[in-house]
């Protein structure tokens, strides 16, 4: 059974992971680079589970390429039924190791559902794709790019030395909701916002989170951190209503209240950290504690739950829905996954081999009814977890 630490009962996941994709270390072995196929993952750094029974989309990162399944895997090692950047599931390289197109990829990492379509975060080609129709089979192009011209253009805001409403540069993370695209443009310091999903290529963002104009790009805007600054931005999710945006390089998760309209917007709560201007890894201390953070890459919602990958602390956090998130400044997380304790944070527990249970660099996270789908970067894997939503968990598969 999974090692829930829990403040007060409660219980987001019943068992453990029911479904592993990727390599299942044996006993005698260790979590290496693996030579692609249809099975072996490298470094999976995102997922989206497009409904309760599928489609699923992996970013195989270090394999420069995305990963679809048809529907919901049902067993352990499950081979994929589709490939997108790469000619075939058993070549790498960044782009193919051809030239930068419609369909080839260079550090994917955020990946969810836009409607009927897909969108992904080409990380190192400084752009984001759009799949108005979701894929069906492999090495479907792309209809649309953002931050760039064109499909085959990949320099980080288009060459600039400044930002601009349609550049990118070493973005991370992408979400959809209600219409909007919300996209971490990391390496910009920012999250940019459209209103409504882009209809063109290169279509300039409506609004800016992190910087006081769309040309600005300086980490913490230039000086000390506040509620309006960013520093490492990378992943987004909208609970209850209210945006929510990790801060990795702050070691910070940001919440809004609602969705802000304006630019520069200052977030309203912070986790991880006591204050808006304290950044330090688990607060300046090493080992970590039930309230701080060390480098969040990953985070989703449930109607209930707020969860977090805290992943230089290889473990998942949770915190539960107050009646206002204002009192949720600070506080300490209701329930962990992936350690012994609060104080813990070795990979897979006290640096052992991966169980249906430990994690290892816990990247991204992504919900879809009760369904989690954690991508455990570190151990080259993907997890799919139950989440509780009442006393009787559905079947074992």
């Amino acid at each position: 059974m999974v090692n829930i630490q829990s403040h007060s009962h409660n219980k987001i996941f019943e068992t453990d992971a029911e479904i592993i994709l990727g390599n299942i270390i044996k006993p005698d072995e260790l979590a290496t680079p693996l030579a692609p196929s249809n099975i072996e993952m490298f470094a999976p750094r995102g997922a989206s589970l497009i409904s309760e029974t599928g489609s699923l989309w992996v970013s195989d990162t270090g394999h420069h390429r995305l990963l679809g399944w048809r529907n919901l895997p049902i067993s352990d090692n499950q081979p994929a039924d589709w490939v997108i950047g790469q000619p075939n599931f058993n070549s790498e390289g960044q782009n193919g190791k051809g030239k930068v197109g419609r369909n080839t990829l260079n550090v994917p990492t955020g990946i969810c559902g836009c409607g009927e379509g897909l969108v992904v975060a080409d990380a190192w080609n400084h752009r984001v794709l759009i799949w108005k129709t979701l894929p069906e089979d492999s090495n479907i192009p792309a209809d649309l790019v953002l931050g760039q011209a064109d499909f085959s253009s990949n320099q980080p805001n288009r060459g600039n030395l400044t930002a601009a409403a349609n550049t990118l540069n070493w973005c991370y993370g992408v979400f959809y909701y209600q219409g909007k695209l919300f996209v971490a443009d990391t390496g910009n310091r920012r999250l940019l916002i459209w209103h409504q999903l882009p209809e063109e290529n290169g279509q300039p963002a409506d609004v800016v989170l992190g910087q006081p104009d769309m040309e600005s790009r300086d980490e913490n805007g230039g000086g000390i951190p506040t509620g309006s600054t960013m520093r490492w931005c990378h992943d987004i999710t909208i609970w209850g209503d209210n945006l929510v945006v990790t801060d990795a390089g702050n070691n910070r998760v940001m919440i809004w209240q609602g969705i802000p309209t304006e630019n520069n917007t200052p977030c309203k709560v912070v986790l991880g950290q006591e204050s808006f201007d304290s950044v330090e890894m688990n607060q300046g201390i090493y080992f970590p504690k039930p309230n701080s953070l060390s480098m969040p890459y990953g985070v989703a919602a449930t109607d209930d739950w707020l969860l977090v990958t805290d992943t230089a602390n290889s473990r998942l956090l949770a915190w539960k829905k107050r009646q206002s998130i204002l009192s949720l400044q600070g506080a300490d997380a209701d329930v962990l996954i992936g350690q012994n304790d609060f104080h813990s944070k070795g990979e897979n527990r006290n640096y052992g081999l991966p169980t249906r249970n430990s994690l290892n660099w816990s990247y991204g996270i992504n919900v879809h009814n009760n369904t989690a789908v954690i991508a455990d970067s570190g151990n080259n894997r993907i997890l799919l977890w139950e989440i509780k939503t009442k006393k009787e968990g559905r079947s074992k598969k």
